[in-house]
């Protein structure tokens, strides 16, 4: 499956059943759009709300967020209605709830056929097989689901993660070495910008490339988060110079604030660049 290369810095929950949010989200300032089939709607409401979004999705509207359909579960009364029917919605991604093994996305490969998939990581099962997870050839991302894992793994809330680290960090090795994207988990106190930063920037210092997001409060700090700073952008230009001058000499080395500059600080300065250009490319869309 084809890596994501465009930002996913903000990853919006959009619940399925609710006209009036599938209606704002096409206003608002995300990456991506999760439109939820699944934690967000109640069971009396999911039949119809597999509906309503056809009917959202096929007005469209939505430009160029990225657009991923979470499904319930395989195992539940919904789940197999829910993957034939978002098969056929024109999303970018499909979303399977809870995967523990490459077994499970094989099932709803069966289902959907070529459609990329993203999977859930939101147990400990799956935490221990994230690497085999990863591999699998339609996985193109993964969405870290934190408040099952710490239920799961009955830890106390704590504002560093620290219970969770484990986990979180097997699981963005896995995508990072197998070229999957990885979505950090959410926020749940969306009123709390504080705190919200702080996670953001542990999560974007770990590696993540986004965050998932319960409420539009909530992205401007994970756009800002995930974004390269002006300071950033500033020392990247200045290695890149600072590379190719001495390059071009042939001698000497480059110096950027005291720091030597090789081939790896070229890298990653143009991928600040890149990354900057794509995201100003999304802003000019929206």
């Amino acid at each position: 499956m084809p890596k994501i290369t465009r930002p996913l810095r903000s990853v919006l929950y959009i619940p399925a059943s609710k006209e009036r949010a599938l209606d704002k989200a096409r206003t608002l300032a995300c990456d991506a759009i999760i439109f939820d089939l699944e934690d967000a709607v109640t069971p009396d409401e999911k039949p119809a709300a597999r509906a309503t979004l056809a009917e959202a999705l096929k007005a469209d509207g939505y430009g160029n967020r990225f657009k991923v359909i979470r499904i319930n579960g395989l195992d539940t009364p919904w789940g197999a209605e829910d993957a034939a029917a978002a098969a056929k919605m024109g999303a970018d991604a499909i979303l399977l709830p809870k995967v523990g093994s490459p077994a499970d996305l094989d099932a709803l490969a069966a289902i959907v056929g070529n459609t990329p998939l993203w999977a859930m990581m939101e147990t400990p099962g799956a935490m221990l097989n994230a690497v085999a997870i990863a591999q699998h050839k339609q996985l193109q991302a993964m969405v870290m689901g934190t408040n099952d894992l710490a239920k799961d793994l009955q830890t106390r809330f704590r504002a560093d993660r620290l219970p969770l680290m484990t986990g979180l960090g097997l699981c963005v090795l896995a995508a990072k070495a197998h070229e999957c994207a990885i979505i950090d988990g959410v926020y749940n106190a969306f009123k709390d910008d504080e705190g919200h930063k702080i996670e953001c920037d542990q999560g974007r210092d770990m590696g993540f490339d986004g965050k998932t997001l319960i409420h539009p409060a909530q992205l401007d700090v994970a756009n800002a988060a995930f974004s390269p700073s002006e300071e950033e952008a500033d020392t990247a230009r200045r290695q890149i110079a600072a590379f190719e001058e001495i390059e071009a000499s042939g001698q000497g080395v480059a110096v950027v604030d005291g720091k030597i500059v090789e081939n790896l600080h070229v890298a990653t300065a143009r991928e600040t660049l890149a990354k900057l250009d794509a995201i100003a490319a999304l802003n000019s869309e929206h």
